[in-house]
């Protein structure tokens, strides 16, 4: 009988000051959770640092902050600094986040059910 081995947690052992270099806040205006990134059509320098990487790979299609956040299992914070690196060097290009879609009028949906049914 074997014992089975406990699964490794797959969330990084780095500590996320270490990876933004002890910036807690991104560069210029930071992105919003759900802002929209992805990469642009740059070649990538081979000295970024690894995290960077792993956000560039995340980033091959239109993907939102909190995405690449829970992706690579790091923070929220920390990823918006990383793609604020990524986005003044020009790796990355951003979508501001889909605005919410306005509620119709119920009484002007009323209307026009109303309108359907007499003529029918």
């Amino acid at each position: 009988m074997t014992a089975e081995r406990p699964e490794a947690p797959r969330a990084s052992a780095i500590r996320p000051y270490v990876i933004t270099r002890g910036r807690t806040e991104s560069e210029g205006e930071p992105l919003s959770w759900e802002s929209l990134v992805m990469t642009a059509d740059a070649a990538f320098p081979a000295a970024l640092q690894p995290e960077h990487l792993a956000i560039l790979k995340q980033c091959e299609g239109l993907i939102s902050v909190a995405e690449v956040a829970a992706h690579l299992g790091q923070p929220p914070s920390v990823v918006q600094v990383l793609l604020s690196d990524l986005l003044r060097w020009g790796l990355i290009v951003t979508r501001p986040p889909i605005p919410p879609a306005e509620r119709a009028d119920v009484t002007m949906l009323r209307k026009v059910l109303h309108g359907l049914e007499s003529s029918l």
